[in-house]
């Protein structure tokens, strides 16, 4: 009896697994903490295992792209049918740093093979997720019969992702017709949990800034001058009071202008997903809900901009008392973004308001680092389409849908090249990321490969009469 395509690429990844999960393990003892300048070389080292890796896979172009930071590794494997849509595939090499004194039970760079679960700093967080696709290109030609994949396949995975991505931005600018895409699949995500599949369908923005104010050109006695000149740490307090209005919205004007709203059928999407809001506290250490009045946990995380205080201070803060009006205070305030949102009008929407409400007598500065765009792929998307299909069959359950409520480079992705992008992560929320002990679970990982060994097919098939 013959096999059928889906029964193909399991028996191929079945007979490679072994050899599979040897390299990754070989990639895993690369200390490639982007964060830590002595393991500058690591990164290098790293970047060069994954060029070599990439080679042996069969990519006929393979670069290392350098930075003023850790270096990039580009790869790309052209289709043989030339009206194929181009896919890009970005993750990075770069780890967190770990040591067995923060916890770890083992050495964090000696993985470590524990049941069904290879525990490694990078494991999951991202050196696995990337690795993945090696194995997933090669079932896809065995499975298929090609001797190239059916779209062209390109490979962006940067070194510096855990520092930030300070070069990112400047980098694909540089190599904008490169890395040109119709579509762009992020492999540095997750899904809700080992019994869920999911897709991740956006991620939201990043706006951030530092407000602050002087008053008196230096300390000045409280007994001598209150009530007669304005106090910054008062001042500091009132526009942290205005931030948000009864219903906990942004009370900033204009800050709403121009948002993408959760659509009934999002919103119900959202709903079928097994949310223990119980166990969600335990994880966020904390001792109640709260936020914008009108909207669940979920969507508030995922769907909806917020704006927070990170950090508040000015005047005496030590024991005792100090009976002063302080010269100065500040607020370090942080503004998650939702499509729509342009981060170049929140800036100029806060500098308005804080402006407002700040009287005479008390001058300020606000100050906003360089920000991250969000990015939203509608669910009717042919491309996010084939994710889904690809999941589908090698998870061989219905496929749901989540965002992520953190910040990316992604965006900035979707950004310079115009694409849409996709998320295909295997990752689940016990692997640990950042913390000791990261792990990842090897069937989801295998499951990873199985996805993209049916999805390059996929979107060749399904996609190439769609407008890209």
């Amino acid at each position: 009896m013959s096999e059928t395509p889906d029964s193909a690429v399991r028996t191929y990844i079945g007979n490679h697994r072994a050899a599979f999960l040897d390299d990754l393990a070989e990639w895993l003892r690369i200390p490639s903490v982007s964060a830590q300048p002595d393991h500058a070389e690591d990164v290098r080292r790293s970047a060069d295992w994954l060029a070599a890796a990439l080679k042996k896979t069969g990519f006929p172009t393979i670069e290392v792209w350098e930075t003023p930071g850790a270096p990039a590794v580009f790869a790309e494997w052209p289709s043989d049918d030339p009206e194929a849509p181009t896919v890009l595939v970005y993750g990075h090499h770069d780890v967190q740093p770990a040591a067995r004194e923060d916890g770890w039970d083992t050495d964090p760079f000696e993985p470590v093979l524990k049941g069904n679960r290879l525990h490694a700093r990078g494991a999951a967080d991202d050196k696995g997720q990337v690795f993945f696709h090696t194995l997933g290109v090669r079932a896809h030609l065995a499975a298929t019969g090609r001797t190239a994949p059916a779209v062209h396949l390109k490979l962006l995975v940067e070194g510096e992702e855990e520092s930030g991505s300070p070069h990112f931005r400047a980098l694909i600018e540089a190599h904008k017709d490169r890395i040109a895409a119709d579509a762009v699949i992020v492999s540095d995500t997750g899904m809700w949990s080992e019994d869920t599949p999911t897709v991740c369908t956006g991620m939201r923005g990043l706006a951030e800034c530092e407000i602050e104010l002087h008053g008196p050109d230096q300390d000045i006695h409280s007994g001598s001058f209150g009530g007669a000149v304005p106090n910054p740490a008062t001042e500091v307090a009132r526009l942290v009071a205005a931030l948000h209005d009864e219903h906990a919205r942004v009370a900033i004007p204009g800050f709403y202008e121009g948002i993408t709203e959760l659509t009934d059928r999002e919103r119900a999407l959202f709903a079928e997903l097994p949310f223990d809001e119980g166990r969600w506290l335990s994880t966020a250490h904390s001792h109640g809900t709260h936020g914008e009045a009108g909207h669940t946990t979920l969507e508030r995380i995922w769907a909806r901009p917020t704006a927070e205080v990170n950090g508040i201070g000015g005047g005496y803060q030590g024991v005792g008392s100090k009976t002063i009006i302080p010269s100065s205070a500040l607020v370090k305030l942080s503004f998650r973004l939702v499509a729509g949102q342009d981060p170049e009008h929140i800036e100029d929407a806060v500098r308005a308001w804080a402006a407002d409400r700040i009287p005479t007598g008390i001058r300020h500065t606000v100050t906003f680092a360089a920000a991250t765009r969000p990015c939203l792929t509608p669910l009717d998307h042919p491309a996010l389409q084939s994710v889904v299909r690809a999941m589908g069959r090698a998870f061989e359950q219905k496929i749901r849908f989540t965002r992520e409520g953190g910040s990316g480079p992604a965006a900035d992705l979707q950004d310079v090249l115009g694409a849409p992008v996709l998320f295909l992560g295997i990752s689940v929320p016990s692997d640990g990321w950042h913390a000791p002990n990261e792990k990842v679970e090897i069937d989801l990982l295998l499951k990873g490969v199985e996805t993209t060994a049916h999805l390059w097919g996929d979107l060749a098939e399904n996609w190439r009469d769609e407008p890209r």
